[in-house]
């Protein structure tokens, strides 16, 4: 083992026995684990946090399949890697056994042409695909290579498994075995609760503790609260724009808009904000909700929210963080309805799917001389000639009369 690889690294796993956590599907009694063991595996996509164990279960399996193992990074590689990849798993000579893992970290990050040329040789099994991925496969990966393979969701490290990481990582020759470190139970906890599931953030953290702490007149590296705390940094936000973690936090602030929680509502905003959301699509949501969950019972809503994004857009950030409390928090405290969204989404789908019929004769326009002999514009009767500006005439076509779309409700005022 290099001494100069980071400790991330010289710690990961070398069989399924050494790995620590997601026992939700790598349990022994559980599909992956037995396939793993009995060297049987079919194509699979890891999808979790980073620092969760994807790359190191890949590791594992490289380590104990009989198979050639071929490893591509989604970031640096392309479509000629791909195929080199897949020449050197049909070469007898390169591969005796006929079969290949590649292994293809970050899949997310090839682009719909790098992903479909693998699928016609994970169809064939050419190759067995192990992809691992922070983004939702469902959004991220081709449909065609998903139903071809197995999803494994892996969650986050609990603190529990971080500790026992670290306390490994301490003990072990190829970890900081060969220092002699203090260091308490309660600091190394603190380590890994910070690391917030994240088991390289933990291990780089005490890394750093190690490396950068002077040896103590006792012979020792002393690692205290203060030496931890400044090594693994400021607690990380659970959030990233384009993750998973992003479409959770957003769909909580839209909910709790809609749920008419205010302080949910400034919760999750702040949270998006902290992970570096752009202040601008959090407006936009804000305007979305004024329409679809406020509505015809607060129309003022749609206003402010409005007016709320344009100040957002001139004021900019750190300032907008207020204008968006406000506009977010009158949301959230308004009454609420869907009626007018309930309505579009039903005449939508009619018009869609339905024989509509066409429109009355005398609400159609008749811009061109003699349209009206045709019997364009005539009968049209016009609301401002009649008391009240109202006069009841037939606006739907035949075939859709009768048809109720705006359903006025309870906190619609008249």
């Amino acid at each position: 083992m290099n001494a100069n690889e980071p400790l991330a690294y010289r710690m990961s796993p070398k069989t399924l026995e050494d790995y620590v956590g997601q026992e939700e599907i790598l349990g022994q009694d559980k599909i992956l684990y037995r396939t793993i063991k009995a060297d049987r595996l079919s194509s699979i996509i890891l999808w979790g946090p980073p620092g969760c164990g994807k790359t190191s279960l890949a590791r594992v399996i490289s380590n104990t399949t009989k198979y050639k193992f071929t490893k591509l990074n989604a970031v640096t590689a392309g479509v000629g890697d791909i195929k080199n990849a897949i020449e050197e798993a049909k070469n007898p000579f390169l591969n005796p056994s006929g079969r290949c893992i590649l292994f293809i970290d970050e899949i997310h990050r090839f682009n719909k042409l790098q992903q479909d040329a693998l699928l016609p040789f994970v169809e064939n099994g050419t190759v067995i695909l192990i992809g691992a991925t922070t983004e939702n496969p469902y959004f991220e990966v081709n449909k065609a290579l998903i139903s071809r393979s197995m999803v494994f969701h892996l969650q986050p490290l609990t603190v529990e498994n971080i500790y026992t990481i670290l306390k490994n990582a301490l003990e072990k020759k190829e970890g900081l075995g060969e220092y002699k470190i203090k260091i308490s139970d309660e600091t190394l906890r603190k380590i890994a609760e910070t690391a917030n599931g994240d088991v390289r953030t933990a291990l780089n953290g005490l890394e750093v503790a190690v490396l950068t702490t002077n040896i103590g007149s006792d012979g020792y590296i002393t690692i205290t609260d203060e030496i931890a705390k400044e090594s693994v940094q400021n607690r990380k936000a659970i959030f990233d724009k384009k993750g998973d973690s992003h479409y959770d936090n957003i769909s909580a602030f839209i909910k709790s808009m809609r749920g008419s929680d205010p302080d949910a509502a400034i919760f999750y905003l702040a949270r998006a904000l902290n992970g570096g959301e752009d202040p601008m699509f959090l407006a936009r949501r804000i305007v979305i909700a004024a329409s679809e969950d406020v509505g015809m019972a607060n129309p003022n809503a749609l206003i402010l929210a409005t007016s709320a994004m344009e100040a957002v857009h001139m004021v900019g950030m750190p300032e907008a963080r207020i204008i968006l409390a406000e506009a977010a928090v009158y949301v959230a405290t308004s009454k609420k309805s869907n009626a007018s969204y309930l309505a579009i989404n039903q005449a939508l789908e009619d018009v869609a799917n339905k024989d509509t019929g066409e429109v009355p004769m005398h609400i159609r326009n008749a811009p061109a001389e003699g349209m009206e002999k045709e019997g364009y514009h005539v009968g049209y009767k016009y609301p401002h000639d009649y008391p009240g500006h109202y006069v009841e005439q037939q606006y739907l076509p035949d075939k859709m009369l009768g048809t109720k779309y705006y359903i006025k409700d309870e906190n619609i005022p008249d």
